[in-house]
């Protein structure tokens, strides 16, 4: 209800409450990232849940546990079997890396172009870095922790989101106007079939450059190929951005051995992420929803700009999220587009 007090005071105190809730929302931005990360995960569990009550024909309480189980005997043994190797390439990567950055740098010092590159970066030591996080060991400590403490509250909060998908998206159509109610339900429908869809071409993607990245490295000789495997795979989440900083480490180790293998290290990561595009990608249609290239790098730099490590880790996500519900509620419904305006297919089932 409109307040009596004259339309200038009434424009300032909505401007104010304006900008008060505003600033709220950028102070607990990091919870909102964490909030959307769990939705992530609820839809991962969701889905999951989804095909096992197809197929065994159980409800969906009985569906949720089950697909909770199996995820977690599947990374529990996951981390039975591969846990110590990885661990000790881990390990030993650690003491590969400063060595084979001090035989670049010795090698780059002998031209005067290399000379220059030094003097850009000569404030990225791998040694120092490592022995400076090393000897801050409450800083490592209190960073752990809160990592923890951050996940424990996704897997929780997804838990509650999966088991309820319809009580946390009827409570958001609750916020809008009568008229507006059916055009947010399909869009929050389109925007979370978009992202099920996504995350199904993404664990794939992930899964298939991991084992290429691995089994290639492994036949070239490469040290910690596991290691590098994991690290290849865990960084196609991020698209763009993280297949390129996952080939760093790899070509830094393998030019220690000589040019040779540094190019067929390169061309490796090359050839994988062609059979990644070309191939998995078509297979598991993940073409449906993919957004345009150019927009999902600007909205990882972006997001990594604003907000950080956390930013840069959901950039892609969110960015199809909102793809979607700007295509539903702005172009559609605000515009009068038709239906077939965008390039996403965020039908909903």
């Amino acid at each position: 209800m409109r307040l009596d007090i004259g339309p200038y005071a009434y424009r300032m105190l909505v401007t104010i409450l304006f900008a008060g809730f505003s600033l709220f929302l950028l102070r607990i931005v990091d919870v909102l990232l964490l909030a959307f990360a769990a939705v992530l995960l609820a839809v991962l569990l969701r889905g999951l849940a989804d095909w096992i009550g197809q197929r065994l024909h159980l409800s969906s309480g009985w569906a949720l546990a089950l697909a909770i189980l199996i995820l977690v005997v599947a990374i529990g043994g996951s981390v039975w079997l591969f846990g110590r190797e990885v661990s000790a390439q881990v390990d030993q990567l650690t003491g590969i890396l400063p060595e084979a950055w001090d035989k670049v740098r010795k090698r780059l010092q002998d031209h005067a172009w290399g000379r220059g590159l030094l003097r850009q970066i000569q404030d990225l030591d791998v040694r120092t870095l490592s022995e400076g996080v090393v000897s801050n060991v409450t800083s490592v400590v209190m960073t752990t922790l809160g990592a923890l403490g951050n996940f424990l509250l996704v897997v929780a909060g997804s838990v509650y989101l999966a088991a309820q998908p319809g009580l946390y998206r009827d409570g958001v159509v609750a916020l809008v106007p009568r008229d507006a109610e059916l055009r947010t339900r399909e869009a929050l429908d389109g925007a979370g079939y978009a992202l099920g869809q996504w995350l199904k071409g993404q664990v794939i993607a992930m899964a298939t450059i991991g084992i290429l990245t691995t089994l290639g490295l492994w036949l070239l000789g490469v040290p910690s190929a596991l290691a590098f495997g994991l690290l290849a795979g865990l960084a196609e989440f991020v698209p763009l951005v993280g297949p390129i900083a996952s080939a760093i480490p790899a070509l830094l180790v393998a030019s220690s051995s000589g040019l040779g293998t540094t190019l067929y290290v390169l061309g490796l990561y090359v050839l994988v992420q062609q059979i990644e595009s070309n191939v998995v990608t078509p297979l598991v249609a993940r073409k449906l929803i993919s957004i345009p290239p150019a927009l999902t790098l600007f909205a990882i730099v972006a997001m990594g700009l604003a907000f950080g490590a956390l930013g840069l880790l959901l950039a892609s996500p969110l960015t199809v999220v909102l793809f979607v519900l700007v295509r539903k509620l702005y172009v559609q419904a605000a515009l009068g587009k038709g239906e077939h305006a965008g390039a996403v297919d965020d039908r909903a089932r």
